[in-house]
């Protein structure tokens, strides 16, 4: 057994004391990314702007995440982990009262989007460094389960929180909350043991521009695909040599990102200092496990997309039965994150996140079969139960096995590298998810309609015409008040209900087919994983 690195937690009592704060600081991050979804029209009402105005406040948010997450990840190397996670913290409480007390929407850009994320930047990958500072290597896949496991229940539970607070008081009670446990945070954090600071030298600020536009253009253009188009751009939407933007923006972020480590790797031949060590990428180990990341994040950002539509808008469910359906996965997953490092330490890493996978495929599996014209909101109950099942086991291992591929004098890097990738994976599976939805709908409405001989044929012509760009997702209700308001005669009303009625479930079905895939092709990849329990590198 391993002992202890210098500055662990000692007592126990403090131990659960550094494991609580640090949880807690990794719920808050993720909450922001669930927790507005449920009350976007009202958030967009009150600041006096258009939903889409919000759901650009969402994703430069991510964005803002996405760019400064590997420089963040360096500074907290600099200056201390602990001094990056106090001063991502009060970053963080700024931009959460900013934009609790937002009168319009460019002052909730600032708050939300840029200082918010200025934050979760610089929070993350402190994070994943003060675990590793502060608990001994046996304990660590406990640790790294739990925070992670707090990150995943933060967005499940998020709907619910947002859909209480819009519905009995405010969104802005949200942002206020989170001031309140910023505060709490900052608190508790002083019995936090930081790892030494590394040797002073001018941070690669060449480096932190290619990796902050690289990941930022790539993203950018991953949120956009659902609007844009994939390849083939949508009617209206920016284009170039009649491929959609979406394709050149993700080759020009790739192409940043090549320059990013060829620069790096200069740096390193000159015996400068990098922002990050090519040479990381090299090591089996890590890669794997940062290869896991992207898959879990990926499947699960998908199904945190595709179920709450699933029951919010084909069975009408309010956000907060909504929230409340979704809370099954929260218990398997905190029951495995916790309960398999505590009751198997010594179990196969591999063989765990192999299980978990399996779980992930099973869940998506179990669910897609039980989509039908008459099932109710009780089907998604065994599948987010077997789901969570999955995102625990993953939990429950993969912190440690990236965290220990290096030396504790790196973890802060891997830190910052870890959460860009679970970013990425974050916004291709909640992307991936919705325009392959969209695209099954679509296809599915217009064979419908263009099959029903109740249907005129110059409602045929015009309903393909007017789809060209992809078919909204649309509830009963508010599809007939659509039609009523266009003044559709009874039987094309009927044959368009019973289109979409169809047409939604084929859409969910083909989102959840292909998060089924991705579980399927993250198998080939777990044989990086390590068959024993990883313990520290050599510093």
């Amino acid at each position: 057994m391993a002992a202890p690195a210098a500055g662990t937690a000692e007592s126990s009592t403090t131990a659960r004391l550094v494991l609580l704060t640090l949880a807690a600081g990794q719920f808050l991050m993720a909450l922001d990314s669930s927790v507005m979804n449920v009350s976007i029209a009202t958030v967009a009402e009150d600041v006096g702007t258009t939903v889409t105005g919000i759901q650009g406040a969402i994703t430069a948010y991510t964005l803002v995440m996405a760019m400064f997450m590997i420089p963040g990840g360096k500074v907290g190397a600099l200056i201390g982990r602990k001094r990056a996670f106090v001063i991502g913290c009060g970053i963080y409480g700024c931009g959460s009262l900013t934009t609790a007390l937002a009168p319009n929407l460019p002052v909730l850009l600032v708050g939300w989007a840029f200082l918010e994320g200025v934050g979760a930047a610089l929070i993350l990958p402190a994070i994943v460094a003060l675990v590793a500072g502060n608990f001994a290597t046996e304990r660590r896949p406990a640790a790294y389960g739990l925070v992670a496991a707090a990150g995943a229940v933060a967005i499940a539970v998020g709907p619910l929180i947002g859909g209480v607070a819009t519905t009995y008081f405010s969104w802005r009670w949200v942002f206020a909350g989170e001031v309140v446990v910023v505060l709490g945070i900052l608190v508790l954090a002083r019995p936090i043991a930081d790892a030494p600071v590394g040797e002073r030298t001018r941070i690669d600020l060449l480096g932190c521009v290619l990796s902050a536009l690289g990941l930022g253009i790539f993203v950018y253009g991953v949120l956009r695909s659902d609007e844009w188009g994939w390849f083939q751009p949508r009617p209206g939407a920016p284009s170039w040599l009649g491929i959609s933007l979406v394709v050149w923006l993700a080759l020009a972020g790739l192409l940043l990102i090549w320059l990013f480590l060829r620069w790096e790797a200069r740096l390193v031949k000159q015996r400068k200092e990098p922002l990050i060590d090519p040479a990381l990428l090299q090591n089996k180990q890590l890669t794997g496990g940062l290869t896991m990341f992207f898959f879990q994040y990926l499947v699960q950002m998908g199904v945190f997309f595709v179920v709450p539509l699933y029951l919010s808008v084909a069975l009408g469910l309010s956000a907060l039965k909504t929230g409340a359906r979704i809370l099954p996965l929260s218990l398997t997953l905190l029951a495995a994150a916790i309960l398999i490092p505590r009751f198997l330490p010594d179990v196969s890493p591999r063989r765990v996140v192999r299980l978990g996978i399996l779980a992930l495929l099973a869940g998506a599996v179990v669910l897609m079969a039980a989509l039908d014209a008459g099932a109710g909101a009780e089907i998604v109950t065994v599948p987010l139960l077997l789901i969570g099942l999955g995102m625990g086991a993953l939990a429950s291992q993969l912190g440690s096995v990236t965290v220990s591929a290096v030396p504790e004098t790196q973890s802060a890097e891997v830190g910052g590298v870890q959460n860009a990738v679970t970013n990425l994976g974050a916004s291709l599976g909640t992307a991936l998810a919705g325009s392959i939805l969209i695209a099954a709908l679509t296809t599915s409405f217009v064979t419908g309609i263009e099959q029903n001989p109740a249907v005129p044929a110059d409602v045929k012509s015009q309903t393909s015409v007017e789809l060209q760009s992809g078919a909204p997702f649309l509830s009963d209700a508010q599809l007939k008040t659509a039609l009523d308001e266009a003044g559709t005669s009874t039987e094309v009303s009927q044959a368009a209900l019973d289109a979409n009625n169809e047409a939604r479930l084929d859409g969910l079905r083909a989102a959840l087919a292909i998060l089924a895939l991705t579980s399927l092709l993250a198998m080939f990849f777990t044989s990086r994983i390590p068959t024993t329990q990883p313990r520290s590198a050599t510093p």
